[in-house]
């Protein structure tokens, strides 16, 4: 059976340099349970205590002991636990090494970028998640199957169990919808349910993940379905005589969320004025909630994206009109104002990061509330 995942998920962060253990702490501590570690060898014990950690992440430049002589055996120690590397230019030959030894999953170039980094490193605590689910739910296959298809029905992520003929032996709910399989598929070679489907893809993809270490996954388009969607699959070979397990989860939403946060960002990067970027992101969002809609897929993901993109709208447009009323009425309402920039900081997806102009502007609508003088410029 998997261990279970601590809530929040662990990190380790490995770096000879304090000032940079401080900084990532500061980085992620909202998000995960994280240790630090400036020594490779108290790492390797860190990791053997505090075990399971998600993700761990080193420099390759340490005294006693490189990056990828760390990573090297906390694989061996943990294969589960996620590894990224920091690397500079110099460091390209050993990152190419670890990543050739599988000993890594991603590298960061340095000097990083904060928010990259916080998407690499979400996806792969993503990632030992999905390899945990997945070697839990090995261990289930392995005790009973009637135990393990009413475990199955009631996960997200859809399964599929399969033996050693290439034959189904089950599917849950989830993996039912996802297909779209209207008759039970138990019985039946898996390749030919695919062929009926017009979803060969998927069996060549679950072929080649077969070969794979495990924990490994690919992302593919299923096209043929009355409602195309992106999954994201896993497959482990049990072994030779009992079959494989297929796991796959719907991830439609995230070409869509990575545009969000380029949106998103943009505004919170922009020096100056910054209304024009407001209004070119008022136009994106748009674009972008229609392109959610016409893909017509419906998850709890897609769904809480949606909502996202709606709530981020609604600040936006908050911002634009309390700046055209303070800049084009005398005495516009003080209290309305400002109850609107109260709800356009509770919908902005970053109420912790306001954009510096928004902050002004904020300043400049409670100092009119307190004297009652309106300046009547444009802040934004």
């Amino acid at each position: 059976m998997g261990t279970k995942i601590p809530d929040p998920p662990r990190i380790l962060i490995v770096d000879d340099e304090e000032a940079i253990l401080e900084t990532m702490s500061f980085t992620f501590m909202d998000l995960y349970e994280v240790f630090t570690s400036t020594d490779a060898r108290e790492a390797l014990r860190i990791l053997d205590e505090k075990s399971p950690i998600a993700c761990v992440i080193t420099d390759q430049r340490m005294p006693g002991m490189t990056g990828v002589e760390f990573l090297a055996e906390a694989s061996e120690r943990h294969p589960e636990t996620v590894r990224i590397m920091l690397t500079g230019f110099a460091d390209a030959e050993a990152t190419i090494q670890a990543i050739n030894d599988g000993h890594v999953y991603a590298y960061v170039n340095k000097p990083w970028e904060p928010d990259e980094l916080k998407q690499t490193v979400k996806r792969a605590v993503e990632h030992n998640s999905l390899a945990a689910e997945n070697s839990r739910l090995v261990g289930e296959l392995r005790n009973t199957n009637s135990f393990l298809e009413a475990v199955m029905d009631r996960l997200g992520t859809g399964a599929l169990a399969v033996d050693a003929e290439g034959i189904v032996r089950a599917a849950n709910k989830p993996a039912r919808e996802y297909l779209e399989l209207r008759e039970d598929p138990r019985g039946k070679p898996l390749p030919a349910i695919l062929h009926k489907l017009g979803i060969e893809n998927f069996g060549l993809t679950v072929m080649r993940l077969l070969d794979e270490p495990e924990g490994a996954f690919e992302e593919i388009h299923l096209s043929a379905k009355s409602c195309p969607i992106r999954l994201r699959v896993s497959a482990q070979r049990l072994d030779q005589e009992v079959g494989s397990v297929i796991l796959f989860k719907e991830v439609s939403h995230e070409p869509l969320r990575r545009r969000f946060e380029e949106i998103v960002g943009h505004i919170g990067q922009t020096e100056g004025e910054l209304r024009p970027s407001l209004e070119e992101a008022v136009k994106d969002l748009r674009e972008l909630a229609g392109s959610a809609k016409q893909l017509g897929v419906s998850s709890p993901r897609m769904t809480e994206l949606n909502e996202r993109v709606s709530r981020t709208q609604t600040a936006i447009q908050s911002w634009l009109d309390v700046d055209d009323l303070v800049a084009r009425e005398e005495y516009p309402d003080a209290q309305l104002l400002l109850d609107r920039l109260r709800v356009a900081s509770q919908r902005w997806p970053h109420a912790d990061a306001m954009p510096q102009r928004v902050v002004a502007l904020h300043q400049l609508v409670e100092s009119y509330y307190e004297s009652g003088e309106n300046p009547r410029k444009r802040v934004l």
